[in-house]
Protein backbone atom coordinates (compact mmCIF):
# COMPACT_ATOMS: atom_id res chain seq x y z
CA UNK A 1 0.00 0.00 0.00
CA UNK A 2 1.53 3.42 -1.17
CA UNK A 3 2.11 6.02 1.75
CA UNK A 4 0.47 9.13 1.47
CA UNK A 5 2.69 12.12 1.65
CA UNK A 6 0.37 14.80 1.44
CA UNK A 7 -3.33 14.91 1.76
CA UNK A 8 -5.56 17.73 1.83
CA UNK A 9 -9.66 17.87 2.10
CA UNK A 10 -12.08 20.74 1.83
CA UNK A 11 -9.35 22.87 1.43
CA UNK A 12 -9.77 26.87 0.27
CA UNK A 13 -6.39 28.73 -0.25
CA UNK A 14 -6.90 32.63 0.19
CA UNK A 15 -4.41 35.27 -0.09
CA UNK A 16 -4.86 39.10 1.54
CA UNK A 17 -8.16 37.69 1.95
CA UNK A 18 -9.34 36.62 -1.65
CA UNK A 19 -10.29 33.11 -2.34
CA UNK A 20 -7.76 31.63 -5.15
CA UNK A 21 -8.43 27.93 -4.79
CA UNK A 22 -11.61 26.27 -3.00
CA UNK A 23 -12.93 22.81 -2.18
CA UNK A 24 -9.41 21.08 -2.70
CA UNK A 25 -9.25 17.35 -2.05
CA UNK A 26 -5.92 15.95 -3.14
CA UNK A 27 -4.04 12.62 -1.79
CA UNK A 28 -0.65 12.39 -3.13
CA UNK A 29 1.01 8.70 -2.57
CA UNK A 30 4.76 8.42 -1.74
CA UNK A 31 6.79 8.32 -5.19
CA UNK A 32 4.43 10.05 -7.78
CA UNK A 33 5.16 12.71 -10.20
CA UNK A 34 2.78 15.48 -10.61
CA UNK A 35 2.48 18.79 -12.88
CA UNK A 36 0.26 21.42 -11.96
CA UNK A 37 -0.48 23.37 -15.07
CA UNK A 38 -3.17 26.56 -15.25
CA UNK A 39 -2.75 30.11 -16.92
CA UNK A 40 -1.01 32.80 -14.57
CA UNK A 41 -2.64 34.29 -11.48
CA UNK A 42 -4.90 30.15 -11.72
CA UNK A 43 -2.99 29.47 -8.39
CA UNK A 44 -0.54 27.27 -8.54
CA UNK A 45 2.14 29.17 -7.02
CA UNK A 46 -0.45 30.28 -3.93
CA UNK A 47 -0.71 26.03 -4.19
CA UNK A 48 2.72 25.36 -3.75
CA UNK A 49 3.68 28.34 -0.76
CA UNK A 50 0.46 26.59 1.46
CA UNK A 51 2.36 23.66 0.48
CA UNK A 52 5.70 24.82 1.93
CA UNK A 53 4.00 27.24 5.05
CA UNK A 54 4.45 30.70 2.89
CA UNK A 55 0.46 30.75 3.14
CA UNK A 56 -0.94 29.56 6.25
CA UNK A 57 -4.23 27.19 5.71
CA UNK A 58 -7.01 28.03 7.32
CA UNK A 59 -9.70 26.33 5.63
CA UNK A 60 -9.98 22.42 5.70
CA UNK A 61 -7.62 20.08 6.52
CA UNK A 62 -4.24 19.46 5.12
CA UNK A 63 -0.82 17.54 6.08
CA UNK A 64 2.22 16.86 4.32
CA UNK A 65 5.30 14.46 5.03
CA UNK A 66 3.55 14.17 9.00
CA UNK A 67 3.11 18.21 9.29
CA UNK A 68 -0.51 19.53 9.89
CA UNK A 69 -0.18 22.58 7.87
CA UNK A 70 -3.89 24.16 9.78
CA UNK A 71 -1.62 24.10 12.98
CA UNK A 72 1.70 25.00 12.08
CA UNK A 73 3.34 26.97 13.94
CA UNK A 74 6.02 29.38 12.86
CA UNK A 75 8.86 27.43 14.35
CA UNK A 76 7.99 24.33 13.09
CA UNK A 77 8.50 25.49 9.30
CA UNK A 78 12.21 25.08 9.26
CA UNK A 79 11.96 21.36 10.17
CA UNK A 80 8.80 21.54 7.24
CA UNK A 81 11.59 22.43 4.64
CA UNK A 82 14.14 20.70 5.81
CA UNK A 83 11.70 17.67 4.23
CA UNK A 84 10.60 19.50 1.41
CA UNK A 85 13.13 20.18 -1.70
CA UNK A 86 12.09 23.83 -3.77
CA UNK A 87 13.34 24.07 -7.12
CA UNK A 88 12.49 28.08 -8.31
CA UNK A 89 12.09 29.37 -11.39
CA UNK A 90 15.08 31.80 -11.56
CA UNK A 91 17.33 29.45 -9.62
CA UNK A 92 18.00 31.43 -6.64
CA UNK A 93 21.64 30.63 -6.25
CA UNK A 94 23.95 32.91 -4.25
CA UNK A 95 25.50 35.17 -6.84
CA UNK A 96 28.81 35.80 -4.56
CA UNK A 97 29.92 32.24 -3.82
CA UNK A 98 30.26 29.04 -6.33
CA UNK A 99 28.79 26.21 -6.19
CA UNK A 100 29.65 24.14 -3.30
CA UNK A 101 29.67 27.96 -1.01
CA UNK A 102 26.53 27.87 -2.26
CA UNK A 103 25.80 23.85 -1.30
CA UNK A 104 27.58 24.78 2.10
CA UNK A 105 25.21 27.80 3.17
CA UNK A 106 22.32 25.38 3.20
CA UNK A 107 23.87 23.08 5.25
CA UNK A 108 25.23 25.06 7.66
CA UNK A 109 21.85 26.99 7.82
CA UNK A 110 20.50 23.26 8.60
CA UNK A 111 22.84 21.92 11.32
CA UNK A 112 25.52 20.10 9.36
CA UNK A 113 29.09 20.33 11.32
CA UNK A 114 30.70 17.45 10.11
CA UNK A 115 33.70 18.40 7.29
CA UNK A 116 34.07 14.90 5.95
CA UNK A 117 29.60 14.86 5.88
CA UNK A 118 29.27 17.92 4.43
CA UNK A 119 31.54 16.77 1.38
CA UNK A 120 30.16 13.34 0.65
CA UNK A 121 26.87 15.20 1.26
CA UNK A 122 27.69 18.12 -1.72
CA UNK A 123 30.01 15.20 -3.96
CA UNK A 124 26.60 13.06 -3.78
CA UNK A 125 24.13 15.77 -4.69
CA UNK A 126 26.06 16.84 -7.42
CA UNK A 127 26.76 13.55 -8.60
CA UNK A 128 22.96 12.90 -8.86
CA UNK A 129 22.43 15.79 -11.50
CA UNK A 130 25.91 15.42 -13.39
CA UNK A 131 27.24 19.02 -11.90
CA UNK A 132 30.15 17.63 -9.68
CA UNK A 133 32.63 19.04 -12.15
CA UNK A 134 31.81 22.45 -11.62
CA UNK A 135 32.01 22.56 -7.78
CA UNK A 136 34.46 25.44 -8.32
CA UNK A 137 32.55 27.63 -10.67
CA UNK A 138 30.46 30.73 -10.08
CA UNK A 139 26.73 30.78 -10.34
CA UNK A 140 27.49 33.56 -13.69
CA UNK A 141 30.08 31.01 -15.03
CA UNK A 142 27.24 28.38 -15.62
CA UNK A 143 24.65 28.52 -18.48
CA UNK A 144 20.77 28.62 -17.17
CA UNK A 145 20.07 24.58 -17.40
CA UNK A 146 23.83 24.38 -15.54
CA UNK A 147 22.41 27.01 -13.06
CA UNK A 148 19.15 24.77 -12.40
CA UNK A 149 21.07 21.63 -11.96
CA UNK A 150 22.95 22.96 -9.25
CA UNK A 151 19.41 24.16 -7.85
CA UNK A 152 18.14 20.95 -8.16
CA UNK A 153 21.34 19.59 -6.35
CA UNK A 154 20.70 22.54 -3.75
CA UNK A 155 17.18 20.89 -3.51
CA UNK A 156 18.67 17.56 -2.36
CA UNK A 157 20.95 18.02 0.48
CA UNK A 158 18.88 17.23 3.21
CA UNK A 159 17.05 14.32 1.47
CA UNK A 160 13.92 15.83 0.89
CA UNK A 161 11.02 13.37 1.35
CA UNK A 162 9.07 15.75 -1.34
CA UNK A 163 10.47 17.96 -4.12
CA UNK A 164 8.50 21.41 -5.17
CA UNK A 165 9.67 23.03 -8.70
CA UNK A 166 8.08 26.08 -9.52
CA UNK A 167 8.11 26.57 -12.88
CA UNK A 168 11.36 25.29 -13.14
CA UNK A 169 12.06 25.00 -16.50
CA UNK A 170 10.25 28.36 -17.02
CA UNK A 171 13.45 30.59 -18.14
CA UNK A 172 15.07 28.02 -20.15
CA UNK A 173 15.08 26.96 -24.05
CA UNK A 174 13.14 23.98 -24.88
CA UNK A 175 16.19 21.71 -25.07
CA UNK A 176 17.75 22.51 -21.87
CA UNK A 177 13.80 22.51 -20.45
CA UNK A 178 13.83 18.84 -21.70
CA UNK A 179 17.23 18.24 -19.96
CA UNK A 180 16.48 19.51 -16.85
CA UNK A 181 12.92 17.38 -16.83
CA UNK A 182 15.03 14.70 -17.71
CA UNK A 183 17.06 15.26 -14.28
CA UNK A 184 13.82 15.42 -12.22
CA UNK A 185 12.05 12.18 -13.62
CA UNK A 186 15.42 10.60 -12.53
CA UNK A 187 15.23 12.10 -8.98
CA UNK A 188 11.93 10.98 -9.33
CA UNK A 189 12.97 7.57 -10.24
CA UNK A 190 14.50 6.72 -7.40
CA UNK A 191 11.65 7.37 -4.97
CA UNK A 192 11.43 11.22 -4.33
CA UNK A 193 7.51 12.82 -4.82
CA UNK A 194 7.33 15.63 -7.49
CA UNK A 195 5.37 18.23 -8.23
CA UNK A 196 6.20 20.36 -10.87
CA UNK A 197 3.94 24.02 -11.89
CA UNK A 198 4.42 24.68 -15.52
CA UNK A 199 3.53 26.29 -18.33
CA UNK A 200 5.33 23.95 -20.59
CA UNK A 201 2.82 21.69 -22.06
CA UNK A 202 5.41 20.12 -24.95
CA UNK A 203 7.00 18.78 -21.82
CA UNK A 204 4.04 17.21 -20.57
CA UNK A 205 3.71 15.55 -24.15
CA UNK A 206 7.23 14.82 -24.27
CA UNK A 207 7.30 13.43 -20.38
CA UNK A 208 3.24 12.64 -19.68
CA UNK A 209 2.67 12.25 -15.92
CA UNK A 210 -0.51 12.57 -13.73
CA UNK A 211 -1.81 16.18 -14.59
CA UNK A 212 -3.77 18.46 -12.35
CA UNK A 213 -5.14 22.01 -13.64
CA UNK A 214 -5.79 24.86 -11.60
CA UNK A 215 -8.67 26.75 -13.45
CA UNK A 216 -11.91 28.81 -12.15
CA UNK A 217 -10.77 28.84 -8.43
CA UNK A 218 -10.83 24.73 -8.73
CA UNK A 219 -7.46 22.67 -8.71
CA UNK A 220 -8.89 18.66 -10.98
CA UNK A 221 -7.05 16.32 -12.86
CA UNK A 222 -7.13 16.09 -16.42
CA UNK A 223 -5.98 13.52 -18.90
CA UNK A 224 -2.97 14.42 -21.17
CA UNK A 225 -5.04 15.56 -24.29
CA UNK A 226 -7.26 17.91 -22.37
CA UNK A 227 -4.22 20.24 -21.64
Amino acid sequence: MSQTVLSLKNVTIFQEGNVILSNVNLDVNHGEFIYIIGKTGSGKSSFMKTLYGDLALTQGEGRIVDFDLVTLKEDEIPFLRRKIGFVFQDFQLLPDRNVKDNMLFVLKATGWNSETDIQNKIDEVLDKVGMRDYINKMPHQLSGGEQQRIAIARALLNDPEFILADEPTGNLDPQTSAEVLEVLKSINSNGKTVIMATHDYALLMKFPSKTLKCEDAKIFEVVQKGV
